[in-house]
């Protein structure tokens, strides 16, 4: 396969600091950047099968679920990828840790649609566009960082990345009214007109405003008052 065009976007990278002073176990991430302009073939997404997988965190546990997707485009030229823009529907999040006919999922459905995490009501979607995709080379690293230790610390870089990346991709990811460009590891293929690319990774949530709970606003850690600014993305697209 052939690299994946590069924008050249990536030299102001830097990662983020993690909320309590030291590093985090997140994407770089930074300011928005230009879009990729698209050229070439435009292919869709089907939403059967593009998905955002995600996961929380907080010392007494874990939930999880998917974000499903609702449109999206990839551009293709030859066999490289140029661009593509993907949307997902905030107010579709599933909950899969827990029934939907249980009282508790009602509850915490409606806790992540407020305002205290997506505010759903005034920014029902999230929105992910392609900047520019660099090569995964063999000498490259997926570097696991410290977090505080509890029996649910969140899963480690390493762990959500696929086993054989082949591109780093970078792309502005807009939540909650607030858009910031992430890269991380993903797994493309490009056969037959079809592309599947498959990504995992780590994000700081208080960088988009979903702030409740906040770490970095616990006095004592010891007492388990806190959620986890991290949360773990898995990203599966199919386009053809």
């Amino acid at each position: 396969m052939k690299l994946i065009k590069n924008t050249g976007l990536f030299a102001a990278a830097a990662l983020l600091a993690f909320a309590c002073g030291g590093p985090s176990e997140t994407v770089e991430t930074t300011e928005a950047q230009e879009v990729a302009e698209a050229e070439g073939t435009t292919l869709t997404i089907q939403p059967e099968a593009t998905v955002i997988a995600w996961r929380g965190y907080k010392p007494t546990g874990q939930h999880f679920g998917k974000i499903p997707a609702t449109e999206g485009t990839l551009a293709v030229k030859g066999d490289e990828i140029t661009g593509g823009t993907f949307t997902f529907d905030i107010t579709g999040l599933k909950i899969e840790d827990m029934e939907e006919t249980d009282e508790s999922y009602g509850k915490l459905w409606g806790h992540l649609q407020s305002a205290d995490f997506f505010d759903a009501e005034n920014h029902p979607t999230a929105t992910f566009e392609i900047t520019g995709v660099e090569p995964f080379s063999a000498s490259d690293k997926i570097e696991d960082m410290e977090q505080f230790q509890t029996e649910n610390t969140p899963m480690a870089a390493s762990e959500l990345s696929p086993a054989t990346p082949t591109h780093w991709i970078s792309g502005n990811l807009t939540m909650r009214g607030t858009t910031k460009n992430i890269k991380f590891p993903a797994a493309v293929t490009i056969q037959n007109g079809k592309v599947m690319a498959k990504a995992g990774f780590n994000i700081d949530r208080t960088a988009w405003g979903l702030s409740y709970g906040d770490e970095a606003d616990a006095v004592d850690k010891a007492k388990d008052k806190f959620i986890y600014n991290t949360v773990s993305l898995n990203l599966d697209v199919t386009a053809e």
